[in-house]
C-alpha cells in the first residue's frame, strides 16, 4: 500500500497533463494565448512534442510498476519500444523549440538541456536492456521517466508560482531548470539508497 498510493497519485498526474496535452493538439480552442503563439511559430515541432510527450507520459507511469511489468513481461517490451518512439519524437521537437522559447538564453539552455537529457537517458535504457543488463536498464528509465514527468512538475510549479504572484515572465526561465533537475536528483537519490539496501555490509 505504501508504494502503490505514491504511484497512483504519480498516474493520475501524469494522466492529467498528458489529456491536457492531447487537448492543445486536437481542440485548438482549447489552447491559451502562450501556447497558440507557439503554434504560430512552430507547429510541426509543438504538435510533435505534444504527441510523443503524452504518448510517453502514460506509458511510463506503467512502466515503472514492478508489478504490472512482472506480471506482463510481453506487454512490457512492447510498451517499452512505443515509449522510446514516443520520446524520440518528443525529444527532438522538445529541442527544436527550446532554441526558440521565450525566456532568453537561461530558458533556451535549460530547456535544451532537458530535451537532451531526456533523450539521452532514454537512449541509454535502451541500449542497455540490448546488451542484457536489466539493472541498467531500470536505472536509466527511472531517469528518462523523471524527465518525462517534468511535464507535471511544470505546471505545479507553474500554479505555485502564480499563487504567490510571479509573473509569468519572471517564472519562466526559472520553470526551464526547476521543472527537471529536482526531479533527476530525487531519482538519484533513490538509487543510491537503493543501491546501499542491496550492497553486502
Amino acid at each position: 500500500m505504501t508504494r502503490t498510493l505514491p504511484w497512483l497519485l504519480m498516474t493520475l498526474l501524469a494522466i492529467g497533463i498528458a489529456g491536457y496535452a492531447l487537448g492543445n493538439l486536437v481542440f485548438p480552442g482549447f489552447r491559451s494565448q502562450f501556447v497558440e503563439n507557439i503554434y504560430a511559430v512552430s507547429p510541426t515541432a509543438i504538435s510533435m512534442h505534444l504527441f510523443g510527450g503524452c504518448i510517453a507520459m502514460v506509458l511510463g507511469a506503467f512502466q515503472v510498476n514492478s508489478s504490472l511489468r512482472k506480471r506482463y513481461i510481453a506487454a512490457h517490451r512492447w510498451i517499452g519500444r512505443i515509449y522510446v518512439l514516443a520520446v524520440l519524437v518528443g525529444g527532438v521537437a522538445g529541442f527544436a523549440l527550446a532554441l526558440r522559447s521565450s525566456g532568453g538564453l537561461v530558458a533556451h539552455y535549460g530547456f535544451g538541456l532537458m530535451a537532451a537529457c531526456w533523450l539521452g537517458t532514454t537512449f541509454a535504457a535502451y541500449l542497455s536492456i540490448r546488451k542484457g543488463d536489466v539493472m541498467a536498464h531500470r536505472a536509466w528509465m527511472l531517469r528518462s521517466y523523471a524527465l518525462t514527468l517534468a511535464g507535471v512538475t511544470l505546471r505545479i510549479y507553474l500554479g505555485i508560482g502564480t499563487a504567490i504572484g510571479t509573473s509569468f515572465a519572471d517564472l519562466y526561465p526559472v520553470l526551464s531548470w526547476i521543472c527537471w533537475v529536482p526531479n533527476l536528483l530525487v531519482v538519484e537519490w533513490f538509487l543510491l539508497d537503493r543501491g546501499r539496501s542491496v550492497s553486502p555490509a
